[in-house]
């Protein structure tokens, strides 16, 4: 905690302080427009951009991370309070509040237990795939702000000033950084002057209401902003706690994962390491800070934790910087932001959530695995066309099956001695020695309940395919050089496997037996009925067991 403070140095100012202008610039917009994305009041997402920053800097371990609102979980929120309370009521304000201090409380809680490891239960297919589906979702719901109103009805004024804002974002995004370079702008200015665009284009579309008085053509504004700084205090609802425990639940874990990302690949650029469980602190004590100030569920958004690193920030004072510029602009008189176009606020949702549709991973897993492509289109459907929770749950149920469906199906190899050496390899693969009498099995997997059945099957397979071809089997070895852990039925099955060979008057040996396996072993009768011998290595029981030359397939 503040060990970045301690060992601040003058020279690290500059960087913080341009960095935190900049992603302040950013914040502004985003803050209102995914408080709206919520189903709150615009201000909400600013309150959500002071306290929660400041704590994340007090507690986190990323030195680069942008803790605020973001649309993915702004999406849950919004998702969630939908059927609670009116869109923007003082009340739909208390219980984003509530669902933050869940959140909250179950981070902070992980960070203390040390559980950031769970974080690694949800593949990267199934997570690119939620992604996508909410970044579709969150799509096809600016559609109506943006142009003023549902296909069928469009209001034209509105469907103007929202086009033309996403038609100027698409330009400045497509061709600005290469056209200030082309002035000799360097192109790390020129990516932080382009990501400035959504600032400039709100500018513009908000002197166009003033000026053309497109209020009164039915152009939807912000409205009157409260300044000052937000009130500390917890407001809750007694009612709503068991309705708000599931998804707060659900954004908790999108939370964790969400920032993970965008700290993981900032820190592998910085030569910096992240420490997991110190990151559920800090993201736990975000959303708490934000659940008292009026706010709602943050998280580390990954564009603007990019802008901050572009923009120079060394440590997290840059964030302190962001939240203490926001907090200067609600204080001082806020009517100009009252003119802010809701179509323009909707065109800058638009365009970066259709960037974080993720084709690149669906293509790379569609040519590497297709199971994983199949879970990612999956995911996505199900929160297309079931919603946010049910595809946060549906993308969690698949990464677990898919990863108990692989370690139900280990791989088993027969393998051989390359001539010559003493290594072994599979005789599908490679030229290798054999034994006529001797069949070598290396396991590559842990023996636990969810996979003995198979391996006992294969075995058995196996010894039918020798005997069909007229091989006659004396010994099997099971090489377990990559078995670390086997569990009661993993020994049960070894106990049953030994007496089925037995009775066949085959020897069963093991081999590479890893010490902490070993040390189990010795407290089981495995050991004491086992029909033949324990190698301490796969040349040695090839040696011993040969009896007459060796032969090659």
């Amino acid at each position: 905690m503040l060990l970045w403070l301690k060992h601040y140095r003058p020279e690290l100012l500059a960087g913080d302080v341009s960095a935190g202008v900049i992603v302040a610039l950013m914040l502004l917009p985003q803050g209102m427009a995914y408080a709206m994305l919520a189903g709150l009041p615009p201000v909400n997402g600013l309150y959500a951009s002071i306290l929660p920053a400041i704590a994340y800097a007090l507690f986190g371990s990323s030195m680069v991370q942008s803790v605020g609102p973001m649309a993915i979980t702004s999406l849950m929120t919004g998702t969630a309070l939908a059927a609670l309370a009116p869109p923007g009521s003082a009340l739909s304000v208390v219980l984003a509040g509530q669902m933050a201090l869940i959140a909250g409380v179950v981070l902070f809680l992980c960070g203390m237990l040390r559980l950031g490891f769970l974080a690694g239960f949800l593949s990267r297919p199934v997570m690119s795939g939620f992604i996508t589906g909410a970044s579709l979702l969150i799509t096809g719901g600016q559609i109506e702000p943006l142009l003023g109103g549902p296909l069928a009805a469009i209001h034209l004024p509105s469907a103007i000033v929202g086009l033309s804002s996403l038609l100027a974002l698409w330009l400045a995004q497509r061709y600005l950084v290469r056209g200030l370079g082309a002035l000799g702008l360097p192109r790390s200015v020129a990516d932080m002057v382009s990501r400035l665009a959504p600032v400039v284009v709100l500018v513009v579309a908000t002197a166009a209401v003033g000026v053309l008085d497109l209020t009164r053509l039915g152009v939807q504004v912000v409205g009157e902003i409260p300044s000052g700084m937000p009130a500390i205090q917890l407001m809750l609802s007694a009612d709503h706690w068991r309705s708000l425990l599931v998804p707060a639940l659900l954004v908790a874990f999108m939370i964790f994962l969400s920032s993970q990302s965008a700290a993981q690949s900032l820190a592998l650029k910085r030569g910096e390491r992240i420490l997991t469980n110190h990151e559920l602190l800090g993201l736990g004590a975000a959303n708490l800070a934000s659940a008292v100030s009026g706010g709602f569920a943050v998280t580390g958004s990954i564009s603007r934790s990019a802008v901050n690193y572009s923009a120079g920030a060394n440590t997290p004072l840059a964030s302190v910087i962001s939240a203490g510029l926001i907090l200067v602009v609600l204080w001082v008189p806020t009517t100009w932001v009252s003119l802010l176009p809701l179509p323009a606020l909707a065109a800058t949702i638009i365009l970066p959530v259709l960037g974080m549709i993720d084709l690149t991973t669906l293509r790379d897993a569609w040519r590497y695995d297709r199971s994983d492509a199949g879970a990612l289109l999956a995911t996505s459907t199900g929160v297309v066309l079931l919603g946010v929770e049910e595809g946060v749950i549906l993308g969690v149920v698949l990464s677990l099956a898919t990863l108990i469906w692989r370690s139900s199906r280990p791989h088993i190899a027969v393998i051989g001695r390359i001539p010559g050496s003493e290594h072994f390899r599979n005789v599908e693969r490679h030229q290798v020695d054999t034994l006529p009498e001797v069949l070598m099995l290396r396991i590559d997997a842990d023996l636990y309940f969810g996979n003995v059945g198979v391996v006992f099957d294969h075995l058995e397979s196996l010894l039918k395919a020798r005997a069909a071809e007229g091989l006659r089997t004396r010994h099997v070895v099971l090489v377990m050089s990559a078995v670390s852990l086997i569990d009661t039925t993993g020994l049960y099955a070894l106990i049953e496997i030994n007496r089925s060979l037995q009775a066949q008057r085959i020897k069963l040996h093991l081999s590479e037996v890893k010490g902490p396996v070993m040390d189990r072993l010795q407290q089981s009768d495995l050991l004491g009925q086992l029909g033949g011998q324990v190698f301490l290595s796969t040349a040695q029981a090839f040696r011993r067991l040969g009896e007459g030359p060796a032969q090659t397939p």
